[in-house]
């Protein structure tokens, strides 16, 4: 496990000094005016050359790095994704699913697995999560919900599960979930995007794939030391034909792949895959140490999820965009704010690694003593809605392509069908897809949103307070 092949054949076409008659243009960086430092990286800027494989048909360094990936997450096959976790996703669907084909999904679910659904134009069945009350965000769907999803359509195609979700919580019946639907013959497909490290050693919460899921796609990027964009996708079983998935991978993403996110790719595989015990009692220690010091913090809330690398701050009075503001103020930066906190995504140290925890603790106790100096901006937001355990789209993708749609505020548009995806962003949880019925609760989700100051993204004219919708035909 300590091989990087990848990073090893770049070193050594490195240290040829060889002349750059190929693709990029910037010829080793030779012709760029960018600063210096990016162009040191550009040097390793590479194509597909002799010696460094072909990645939509590897044979060498990118076969036998992938051969590692598999043997570290104990997969049957193992990819590296130059193109993220959503080029991962779209995969997964499009070699599971067809046109018409009935899908069971987690309402909570990243926009691109939604995207994925609409691009296949597949009939999906969204399953309502759970509620948690420790962080304040929908979290993993129940068996009970995945049970009666299976009774009312039996022959859906596939089950995809969100684990864990953007806020660190983990769904305690995942293997009986998995289980129950593969006992039906439905494969199991996992966004696993924050769950890369979940095979490093002791304090970890269990992988998707130790739990059996078929498919499960990881961003290497969110919680290894990869570079944006840089992700794995594993196939678990012959449920899912690894043909069909190598086939899609090699439409949907770039014919031009860049070597310095493989190389990466192959330098967080082996990072995670030489995690040791004494680097994870460091990193628990330290972690400890870190989360106690921020606890004597006056009027800071820490909650602590399941997955200890993320860590949620709160200040009461304050929204989670007042608190991230200030905290950039102290040039710490956030994975993400909302309407009640803000969201940490803490370093996977290993034993030899510092992390300057010590100051940090310092910036972030200014950054709350400001927070109390200013207004108090909370919104309270309702969050004991009641949502159906299991909806449909009220028209199908495919009807959807062909319908006409209009502009309407969106305090008129309750009972309408949305014709553009509404997503704050991050996490890039949508809250309407296209093709669903706009809900009273819904709204009023999104009122408290626009209210807190949230990011929208979307199909939306929000700035206006307009949403897009299926026109309705006139009598």
């Amino acid at each position: 496990m300590n091989e990087r092949p990848i990073v090893e054949a770049m070193k050594r076409f490195y240290e040829n000094q060889n002349s750059s008659f190929h693709v990029p243009g910037h010829k080793h960086g030779a012709l760029s005016e960018l600063p210096r430092a990016f162009k040191d990286v550009m040097k390793f800027d590479y194509t597909e050359l002799s010696g460094l494989d072909d990645y939509h048909h590897p044979e060498e360094v990118i076969e036998e790095a992938q051969a590692l990936l598999a043997k570290t997450y104990a997969a049957q096959h193992s990819y590296f994704l130059v193109n993220g976790s959503t080029v991962g996703n779209l995969a997964m669907v499009y070699a599971t699913c067809g046109e018409g084909d009935r899908v069971l999904v987690q309402r909570n679910a990243h926009k691109s697995v939604f995207h994925a659904l609409e691009l296949v134009g597949a009939q999906p069945v969204f399953l309502t999560p759970q509620w948690d009350e420790e962080t304040y965000t929908p979290s993993h769907v129940s068996l009970t919900t995945v049970s009666a999803a299976i009774d009312y359509y039996p022959d859906a195609k596939a089950l995809i599960l969100t684990h864990p979700t953007y806020y660190g919580v983990t769904n305690p019946e995942m293997v009986e979930t998995i289980r129950l639907a593969q006992a039906h013959g439905i494969p199991v497909l996992v966004d696993e995007a924050h769950g890369a490290h979940f095979i490093g050693e002791g304090e970890f919460p269990m992988s998707a794939l130790e739990m059996g899921a078929d498919v499960v796609v990881q961003s290497a990027h969110k919680t290894l030391p990869a570079l944006t964009m840089g992700s794995f996708l594993h196939i678990n079983s012959s449920r899912v034909s690894k043909d069909k998935v190598n086939r899609y991978l090699r439409m949907l993403q770039s014919s031009s792949p860049s070597y310095l996110i493989l190389a990466s790719l192959d330098d967080a595989r082996h990072f995670i895959g030489t995690y040791a015990h004494e680097d994870q009692q460091l990193f628990i220690k330290t972690r400890r140490q870190f989360v106690d010091s921020l606890k004597t913090i006056s009027s800071l809330e820490v909650i602590e999820a399941d997955d200890p690398l993320k860590l949620i701050l709160r200040v009461p009075h304050h929204t989670g965009f007042t608190l991230q503001k200030q905290l950039e103020h102290q040039g710490i930066y956030v994975e993400l704010a909302d309407p009640e906190q803000v969201l940490m995504i803490l370093p996977l140290l290993k034993a030899r690694h510092h992390f300057p925890f010590a100051e940090i603790r310092k910036k972030i106790k200014a950054a709350v003593e400001k927070c109390f100096n200013q207004q108090r901006d909370k919104v309270e937001i309702d969050y004991s809605h009641e949502i159906e355990a299991l909806s449909t789209l009220a028209v199908p993708y495919k009807e959807l392509q062909a319908l006409d749609s209009e502009w309407i505020p969106f305090t008129k548009a309750n009972g309408r069908i949305c014709a553009g995806m509404v997503i704050p962003y991050p996490p890039g949880i949508p809250l309407f897809v296209r093709g669903e019925k706009i809900t009273t609760n819904k709204l009023k989700m999104l009122a408290d949103y626009l209210a807190s100051g949230a990011t929208i993204q979307g199909e939306h004219d929000l700035s206006r307070k307009l949403l897009l919708v299926l026109k309705e035909e006139k009598v």
